[in-house]
């Protein structure tokens, strides 16, 4: 399996972990009985559970792109060591855009964000 491929599939396992890490802040936040309810009735949740809920959309927002250029790299075997770099840094910047969103720190979420679309650039160049 090609290290994108690799990359993806953690890929996958990251976008597990962190529903499953959402799910917990936002129900935790709203109570057990409307968790575990139809969730009808708004109920507001704390800053760092809202940010999780954010961090999870945007993950979502560039997962798509990362799922093509690694099926489009492997389909067309033109995977290189720079691409497997691409790869390996847009997974751990979004590793690290969780908690750096979550804390609420000024600039550090904003650079794993510009790291991942970093690696997704070097996985671009060789299919142009």
């Amino acid at each position: 399996m090609t290290p994108e491929l690799t990359y993806l599939t953690y890929a996958v396992i990251l976008l597990i972990a962190h529903a499953l890490i959402q799910a917990t802040f936002s129900d935790l936040s709203k109570g057990l009985g409307w968790a575990l309810g139809p969730q009808d009735e708004h109920r507001d949740q704390p800053p760092v559970a809202a940010r999780i809920q954010r961090a999870l959309k945007n993950y979502l927002e560039t997962l798509p792109a990362f799922i093509a250029l690694a099926l489009m790299l492997a389909v067309t075997e033109l995977g290189t060591e720079t691409t497997a770099l691409g790869a390996a840094l847009w997974f751990w910047a979004r590793v690290a855009y969780i908690p750096a969103y979550a804390s609420g720190l000024p600039l550090v979420r904003s650079i794993a964000w510009f790291a991942s679309l970093a690696g997704l650039a070097l996985m671009i160049v060789p299919l142009l």
